[in-house]
């Protein structure tokens, strides 16, 4: 991004914006925030008040049911910030998984081995999204089943996060919500799922947010 962004790119190389990873977000319950790009104070932690990129990842692939939770997650996060500063520009990408079943590894495998976690460690982690399908066995309880439109209706449900147009910055809502099909069962390796049925040109979604944050970036504070 910030090579295709010469301003963003012009901004770090002067030292006028840094950036934080995992940083904890006022009023929303202890909820961390995955990225924010902005102006620091004299201890080095970000200004809160001179925000000008927050993005959220969120996912949504054991367990479709979840998507209510993730969406909540997403909505209060936006509030919280455009609170914070409403000319930031805010993002979320939202992973979406496609397979019908899906090895429920933080749920039920790993919770299986509490009392053992070096020999999670040593025998399960280095088999997990290998291609090693003798899982499927070894762990038919630990499967968790996906509804055919579950997919769908998760796009759906993420779509109707308010958004707005670049020059609203009065207005709460996300600037850009990426969402990518990926196929993840944590049995065989992770792809992105290219060819899909949401109606999702993963790369041109991509380039089109890359785009807009450009864009977006020069409009609010390179004029």
């Amino acid at each position: 991004m910030i090579e295709k962004c010469p301003n963003i790119k012009k901004d770090f190389e002067n030292n006028e914006i840094k950036s934080w990873y995992n940083i904890n977000t006022p009023g929303a319950r202890s909820r961390k925030i995955d990225l924010l790009i902005g102006k620091q104070q004299q201890d080095g932690s970000p200004n809160l008040s001179e925000l000008r990129i927050c993005l959220e990842n969120k996912s949504v692939i054991t367990a479709h049911r979840n998507r209510d939770a993730r969406y909540d997650d997403l909505n209060e996060s936006l509030q919280v910030l455009h609170k914070e500063k409403p000319e930031a520009i805010l993002l979320a990408t939202v992973i979406v998984g496609t397979c019908d079943m899906v090895l429920n590894v933080p749920d039920r495998v790993k919770p299986f081995y509490k009392n053992k976690i070096e020999e999670f460690e040593s025998s399960v982690v280095p088999r997990l999204s290998s291609g090693d399908e003798s899982l499927l066995t070894e762990f038919a309880w630990a499967i968790s089943n996906n509804r055919p439109k579950d997919p769908e209706n998760t796009i759906k449900k993420f779509n109707e996060l308010p958004k707005r147009e670049s020059s609203h910055t009065h207005i709460e809502g996300y600037d850009f919500i990426l969402q990518v099909p990926v196929s993840i069962d944590n049995i065989h390796p992770p792809e992105l799922k290219r060819e899909n049925t949401l109606g999702i040109d993963i790369d041109k979604e991509y380039e089109h947010m890359i785009n807009h944050i450009c864009k977006t970036y020069n409009a609010r504070w390179h004029i």
